[in-house]
């Protein structure tokens, strides 16, 4: 294979999802065959909740423990029976858990109604490796790591405004939430729908949420696909990726994730890490999808996540954010007149 692939042709308009989608390929045993639409939507986070100590529970269990979740930042009880809002008292205060407002309107959220499901068995975490489900971090890692809590911007509404760069890449509409398009794939609130389209150069993975596109070249080995490197001074968005097949599973390595990018994400790494993605047809509607993040300069040791991919029927619709999106001029708005009121009240004294 040279590095003058062409795309196929569902390559090439791999955004026009009615015209790929319906196409059907039989398997193989090099390649297994992705093409199609997908939603890892599910009630399952990448670390095990406190008090459950197995991976695997039974369907009872799985239903008890979705009833018991809180959603968006707002408690199972509170989703419940909160208190409703009355348009007479005027708006919340400044500060309040999700503005008194339950934030996201519940009607709009869509994070799946089970735990995930992976190859017959309900999950507490993704992480299948530590067995304890969780992040084995250093307690002090090596570099200076930004990580924001923009968490705490959401529940709160209070968070820096000095420009737009000072907003969180979803807020910009940049990236999706949620590291919905990875690398380390999952789902999220909302829009956890993957077009996949698969030629004999490249595997494209087209993302709901928010309209992000992973172009993922594939060689006849990983010792090719490390001999193609980009350029490392091309720091992008999702990082450098290159794929290429291991007994039926397409293996897909990446490195060199923008900073920015790693400052915000739940699976970060930093300029010596990697991300190794497998993903593995295991049925006819299910593509396992594991991926093993590795950075010793951030965790005690490799660490494995590990989800599935369900058919879904139908095709994925457009999701419209964009940068500039309405609410972002308006804050920004907000928050210069609230300086030029600041200024003037200190003439005033």
């Amino acid at each position: 294979m040279n590095n003058s692939k062409k795309l196929s042709l569902c390559s090439v308009i791999f955004g026009l999802s009615v015209a790929c989608s319906g196409l059907v390929f039989a398997q193989s045993a090099e390649r297994p065959e992705l093409t199609g639409t997908w939603t890892n939507a599910s009630r399952t986070g990448l670390t095990r909740p406190r008090g459950i100590e197995d991976l695997v529970v039974t369907a009872d269990q799985a239903v008890a423990m979705v009833a018991n979740m809180g959603l968006a930042g707002i408690s199972a009880d509170n989703i419940e029976s909160g208190p409703a809002i009355d348009p007479e008292t005027g708006a919340p205060p400044v500060g309040s858990q999700d503005f008194g407002l339950r934030g996201y309107n519940l009607f709009w959220t869509d994070p799946g109604s089970t735990l995930a499901y992976v190859k017959g068995e309900y999950r507490t975490s993704y992480i299948i490796d530590p067995p304890n489900g969780r992040v084995p971090r250093l307690e002090q890692p090596k570099p200076d790591w930004d990580v924001r809590n923009y968490g705490a911007r959401y529940l709160t509404g209070v968070g820096a405004d000095e420009g737009p760069e000072i907003f969180p890449l979803a807020e910009r509409c940049l990236l999706g939430f949620g590291n919905t398009a990875g690398p380390g794939m999952m789902g999220t609130l909302y829009n956890s729908t993957y077009e996949i389209v698969q030629s004999d150069d490249y595997v494209i993975i087209t993302v709901e949420m928010a309209h992000d596109a992973r172009i993922i070249p594939l060689y006849g080995s990983a010792e090719e696909a490390h001999a193609n490197r980009r350029p490392a001074v091309l720091q992008q968005w999702l990082g450098d990726s290159v794929g290429w097949y291991e007994d039926g599973i397409l293996v897909v390595e990446t490195v060199n994730i923008n900073p920015k990018q790693m400052a915000e994400s739940s699976v970060p790494i930093t300029a010596e890490g990697r991300i190794i993605e497998r993903f593995e047809r295991f049925s006819d509607t299910e593509i396992v999808y594991q991926f093993t993040v590795e950075d010793d300069n951030l965790y005690v040791q490799p660490w494995t996540a590990e989800l599935s991919f369900h058919e879904m029927d139908g095709e994925m619709y457009e999701y419209a954010c964009h940068e500039g999106n309405h609410a972002m001029p308006g804050m920004l708005a907000g928050a210069r007149r609230l300086e030029v009121e600041a200024e003037s009240g200190s003439d005033d004294d």
